[in-house]
Order: structure tokens, then sequence, then C-alpha cells
């Protein structure tokens, strides 16, 4: 094979990934290699540089790293430059090149990071966050371009709806009804109650019958319109469309038939159609469209719309040889599944819509013919199989837009991504609200610092009963655990802030994230069962106060140990089984199992329902049940008994009430919650934000406070411990004066 040469023009830019070590690490970099501007002297204006096959004639410079390995060079992004041999420390790269367009060998999502893309051709990657912010980032200004999502309108603007300031608005046509009005070479019949196409003259270019009473078109109502060029039956009551019925109109450039009747395509109903640019078929009721490549009638046609149909099976073939097709929009119809080759043939389609479809599946490799592609809009599907590598190859792709937040990490090379948040995470960070983000430190410091406040005050302070200290010391380490899960969920929206879209994905399907999922299941079921066990406990003692069943202290302890294994074993059961579980912890950015979806796998959500509205609600019947018979007893016995022991019973078991009261105030949204999403309510994820963050884990905090800090009998023994201390150090410092007086008679009193 005979080696190819090139010659580069003026600003062409040479860009290769290069591999290299830099102290011991292993770097990797996009770097702009070779640039000319056209400055020197000896270069004519219009070539610069000349390559031959394998080596470049000028030299290129050394390379920053001392040694290293190209995985591939570009020119000007379109052209592959492929290396020949390693770099070498001031030698020149020696590479050979070939021209090429195959999207496999270079993409863009492949040369920029995850969460960034790239700035037109130049070799400089953005994050997510700098496009369209107002600021010209990119040296050439491509990541203030493409803001809104206009892939197809402003070409089809620009080359159909340019008027001619020339043309006059006096009528130029013989024919064409009374009832209608006439400007230039263009009538207008829009509501005149029309039953068929009026006969108009034969130089007209633009016919507007929209929302008129037509419900046939004969073979003859076109006859001799060659100029015509825009045509308008939108709103009609058109049933089919015969073969030929457009024979004559060679030059039309749109044809729009949007809300008619119409229930099939025929072959050969768009015969003649050459010059055909623009068709629009939406809201009709079609339910399938011909085998043959509809572009064979319409070789022009560049934007097809079929939004709104009845459409169920596409044929591989429908779309062959439509090489000028750009905008594709099949939306609204009643798809289950695409073919993985059905869309082989459209290797410049920039725009497609295949949203409200009821798909099932979406092929890996569906899209990887969309090479030219920067529009794709997959609105209200399910993709459970969804992948990274389902959009890898879609380098040129700048919006996209799926039913879900979350699906957003799979893409995250895209500019544009919407929705750009479920409520609880954004493209940008972790925690979406900015007072949730602030607010989670907060009460991560309160719960941590009460609880070890009650823990290191219990632990001192000697008492009576020291079953139920035991208790409420094993209750503040399963609240403290709480705290220790939003200092770790803070701490990640820290790291991730500006570009938590780039880490979504990886971090939703971390490690990291399941083990802090499961401490805060371990923290929540184990507070649950704790607050049940001291509750029937109090209801023993005050409902039988002369029945011996309070537990021993080996008792107590093999209680609150079995309290604390089923804790860990309901954590840590969603981690053993992938194929039952999916991803149980990584639903949402904060990594806590509360909203079910229809991703959701059904053992995963048969289990979180039967934590969440089986166990948990259960022990808060359990808790409701036992303090209601607890007050009534109190309340008919109140009279009659005066033992101390009992008295002091019932202001624990009045104080625990507070205590299970703000328990419920926490666990009442979580169950209508929980509730809602079973039957497929649609919950913001705003919501379900603020009952992680904030309703969830104020028990944790309160706790301390109501069973603890609040207590009156603990409130004297920490007095007493405290007036026993300042005896003590004043005991201290009145024998330290005695003593240096024994050692210093001579000193003055």
């Amino acid at each position: 094979m005979t080696n190819p040469s090139l010659t580069l023009v003026c600003n062409d830019v040479i860009a290769c990934l290069i591999h290299g070590q830099e102290g011991g690490t292993t770097t990797s970099s996009y770097q702009t290699i070779f640039r000319d501007s056209c400055t020197h002297g000896d270069v004519s204006p219009t070539l610069s540089r000349h390559f031959d096959g394998y080596t470049l004639v000028d030299e290129v410079p050394p390379m920053a790293p001392s040694f290293g390995r190209v995985e591939a060079c570009f020119i000007n992004k379109d052209i592959l430059v492929m290396v020949h041999s390693s770099i070498k420390h001031h030698h020149p790269l020696k590479i050979y090149f070939e021209s090429s367009t195959d999207s496999s060998l270079y993409s863009g999502a492949d040369v920029c990071p995850l969460g960034q893309f790239p700035c037109g051709n130049l070799s400089v990657c953005l994050p997510q966050l700098y496009h369209c912010n107002g600021v010209q980032d990119c040296a050439n200004g491509a990541d203030e371009e493409n803001c809104v999502d206009n892939s197809g309108w402003p070409h089809l603007f620009d080359a159909f709806m340019k008027k001619n300031v020339e043309e006059s608005k006096e009528c130029m046509l013989d024919v064409f009804p009374e009832v209608c009005f006439c400007e230039a070479r263009r009538v207008n019949c829009n509501k005149k109650g029309l039953l068929s196409v009026p006969a108009v003259s034969s130089n007209i270019t633009s016919l507007h019958l929209e929302d008129n009473r037509i419900k046939r078109i004969s073979k003859q109502a076109f006859s001799g319109l060659y100029s015509l060029r825009r045509l308008f039956l939108s709103q009609n009551r058109i049933t089919s469309l015969k073969a030929g019925i457009f024979g004559d109109l060679s030059n039309l450039e749109w044809l729009i038939l949007d809300e008619n009747r119409i229930t099939s395509m025929r072959q050969k109903s768009f015969e003649g159609l050459k010059s055909l640019f623009f068709l629009s078929l939406l809201n009709n009721s079609l339910e399938s469209i011909p085998k043959k490549s509809v572009c064979l009638e319409m070789p022009r046609l560049n934007w097809l719309e079929l939004e709104g149909n009845r459409i169920s099976s596409l044929w591989v073939s429908s779309f062959q040889n439509c090489t000028t097709l750009t905008v594709l929009d099949i939306s609204v119809n009643k798809f289950e599944e695409f073919s993985s080759t059905m869309f082989r043939n459209l290797l410049n389609l920039k725009q497609l819509n295949i949203s409200n479809n009821p798909l099932t599946h979406i092929y890996d490799d569906q899209f990887d013919m969309f090479v030219n592609l920067q529009s794709l809009s997959i609105e209200e599907v399910e993709i459970p199989n969804i992948s990274i590598q389902m959009f890898r190859s879609l380098s040129n792709l700048s919006h996209i837009y799926f039913k879900k937040f979350e699906y957003c990490g799979y893409s995250p090379n895209v500019r544009s991504c919407k929705p750009n948040t479920d409520g609880i995470s954004t493209f940008e960070n972790l925690l979406a609200n900015i007072i949730l983000r602030v607010f989670v430190w907060v009460v991560a410091f309160i719960i941590c610092f009460g609880n070890i406040f009650v823990i290191c005050l219990r632990s001192c302070i000697a008492s009576e009963n020291q079953h139920h200290t035991m208790a409420i010391i094993s209750l503040c380490c399963a609240d403290c655990l709480m705290g220790v899960y939003l200092f770790f969920i803070g701490a990640f929206d820290i790291k991730y802030c500006g570009e938590y879209n780039r880490h979504a994905q990886l971090w939703m399907e971390s490690l990291q994230c399941q083990l802090i999922g499961c401490l805060a299941m371990l923290s929540t079921e184990v507070s649950v069962m704790l607050l049940t066990y001291m509750t029937l406990e109090k209801y023993l003692c005050i409902v039988f106060p002369f029945h011996n069943y309070r537990a021993g202290r080996k008792q107590t302890l093999c209680y609150l140990i079995f309290i604390w294994v089923l804790g860990f074993i309901i954590a840590v059961i969603p981690l053993w089984d992938k194929q039952t579980f999916g991803n149980y912890y990584g639903r949402n950015g904060v990594c806590f199992p509360l909203h079910s979806d229809e991703m959701e796998k059904p053992g995963a959500r048969c289990y979180s329902t039967g934590i969440f509205l089986g166990l948990n609600l259960f022990a808060f019947i359990m808790i409701v049940f036992s303090y209601t018979s607890m007050f009534y007893s109190v309340q008919k016995t109140a009279k009659t008994a005066r033992q101390s022991v009992y008295n002091k019973e019932v202001s624990i078991a009045k104080r625990f009430f507070f205590i299970v009261f703000t328990d419920a105030m926490c666990w009442t949204p979580i169950f209508i919650l929980k509730i809602l999403s079973l039957l497929r309510v649609e919950i913001a994820g705003t919501i379900v934000l603020w009952v992680v963050i904030f309703i969830l884990p104020i028990n944790s905090a309160l706790n301390p406070i109501l069973y603890t800090i609040t207590a009156s009998s603990f409130q004297e023994k920490l007095k007493l411990c405290l007036k026993a201390k300042c005896k003590q150090a004043g005991l201290r410092e009145t024998s330290q004066k005695v003593s240096e007086v024994y050692q210093n008679p001579s000193a003055p009193p």
C-alpha cells in the first residue's frame, strides 16, 4: 500500500491523546502538538506544512512527558492520524495518517473526561457547568453555542422562510376562490368551510387550506401546479392519500397534513415529490408506513414528522437511502421495540424524538450510527438496561431528554440533559437545595454532639436502673449512626460540588454509597426496635406493677445484642443478592431506599415494603397501643397508688411518651410516602430529600434532650454530682494551703 500524503492549510491543528508518566504517576492529556498560523515569511497564505507518508517534515516539538504512548491523533477532528511509534524525549513524533469518517475511530466523548464537553474542534474540554453560563470559556466560543435546542429549525427557516423583500403584495394569480385571501402568489383559504381542494392558478407558490372540511383529495386536485412550494392541509378530515395525487408537485418543499384522519401511507402516495423537504403527519391515525423506503419517492426529504399516530412497528427498509433526513419525530406512537438495525441508514440525522412510546427495551448499540446526532429525546420512556455505552458514540450530541434525572448520569458528555434535577440532586450538586446542603451539616453535628454527650453523662453518673441506662446508651449509639450518615452525605456533596453529574452513576453504584445507605438503614431499624423494646418494658412495669416482669442484666444485654444483630441483618441483606435487589441503596444520590419506582426490582420493592410498612408500622402500632394502655392504667390507679417506685415509673413513661410522639411525627410522613410510591403516585424528589435529611433524622437529634437532659431525676443526679465535684475541689484547695503554711512557718499570714 502506498503511503498517503497531506498538505495542511493555515490554522490547521494536530492534537493527540497522550498517555505518559510524571513523577511516577500515569497521566493522560489531549495535547495540541502542531498548529501553524501562517505567519512564516516563506510560507504561502494558503499552504502551511506538508506530510509525507510516515514522518512530519517539520519536526514536532518534544512532548511534555519524558516518555509515553500516543493513543490517537486528529487533524481538526476530521482526519485520523494513526500512531507509528511511541514518543521519545527530544525526538519528533513519527506518524502516518489516513482520511476517515468512521466515528468508532474517534469520539469526542472518549477524548473528554466524564462530565465534560469539547470546545468545538479545539483540544480543550470544559465541565458541563460552563455550558451556556453567559461567559465565553472556550477560545472559539463553542461553549455558548447550542444553548437552545433548535436542531433542525434554523436550517428549515433559513432555507424556506426567508421572504423576498422585492416581492409585491399585490395578487399575481388569475384563478383563486373569492372567499380566500391572495397575496402575491400565495393563497390563504383557512377556516372557509371548503369541502374540496379549490381550483387555483398554476403559478401559485403557497396554498393554505387549514381547518376546513376536506375529506378526499382527487387525483386532479393539484394537476399543473408545478410552481407550488408549500401546501398546508392541516385540521381537515382526510382519511387516505391516493397514489399519484401529488404527481405534478415536483417543486413542493413543504407538505403539512397535521391533525387529519389518515390511517395508512400507501405505496406511491408521495410519488412526484422529488423536492419535498418537510413532511408532517402529526396527530393522524397512521398504523403503518410502507415497507419500501419513503425516501425513494422523496429523495430530498429532510424532516419527517410522525408524532401522535398509532404506529407500532417499522420496517428496516422504511428509511433506506434516506441520506438527507436530519429530523425524525416518531414520538407518541405505540412502538414497544426498535430493531438494532432500524436506524442504520440515517447517518446524517441530527434530531431524533422517540418519546412517549411504550418501549420495553433499547439495544446498547441502538444509536451507534448517529454520528451527527445533536438532539435526542427519550422522554416518558423507562430504560431498565440503560448504560453509558448506549450513548458513547454520540460525539456530537448536545441535548438529550430523559424521563428521569438519574438517566443523565449515563450521558456525562452531553452539554445539556433534561430533567436537570430530580429534586434530590442536580447536574452540579449531590444535594439540590442550598438550604439542605447547609442543614445536613447542622443536623449531623446536633445528632452526634447530643448523643455522644448523653453517652458520656450516662456512663459517668451512676443510676439505680442500670438496665434502663444500658438501653438508653444503646439507643444513643443507634441515633449517632444517623449523624455519621449525614456527615458522609455532606462530605460527598462537597467532594462532587459543581460536577456531580460527572460522578453520579459511579457514586450511586459505588461501595461507599452502599455502605452509608446500609448505615442509615441500620440506624433507623435499631432505633425503632429499641424504642419498641423500652416501651414494652415500661408497659409491663406500669400496667402490671406487682408482677415480676423485670429483665435481669444478662437478659437485657441479650435483648440489646439481638436487636443490633437483627438490625445489621436487615441492613446487609440487600447487599448479598444483586440479582434480587439490584442497586438497592443506589436509587438516588442520598443512598436511602425510601421511594419506589418502576425500575425497582420486585424483590427490592417487596423487601422495602416489608421493612417500612411491615416491621416499622407494626412497631409504631405497638408503641401507640402500649402508651394508650399505660395512661389508662395511670388514670385508673392514680388515686390509690402511693408507692414511690410506681411514681417514678409513671414519670419515665410520660417522658417516653414525648419521645414516641416525635417518632410518630417523623415516621407518619414516611409511611405515607411509601404507600403513595407503591400506588405509583408521582412524588417530587424535593419531598423525598426533605424527609431523608430533615424529618427522618430529627428524632435522632431530639431523643437525647427528651430522654436524658430534660429528665428531672437525671438533672438532680447531675446537680449532686457537680456539688460533690465542687466540694472535692474545695477540699483539695484548702489542704494545699494548709500544707503551704506548714512548709513556710515564717511566711506572713
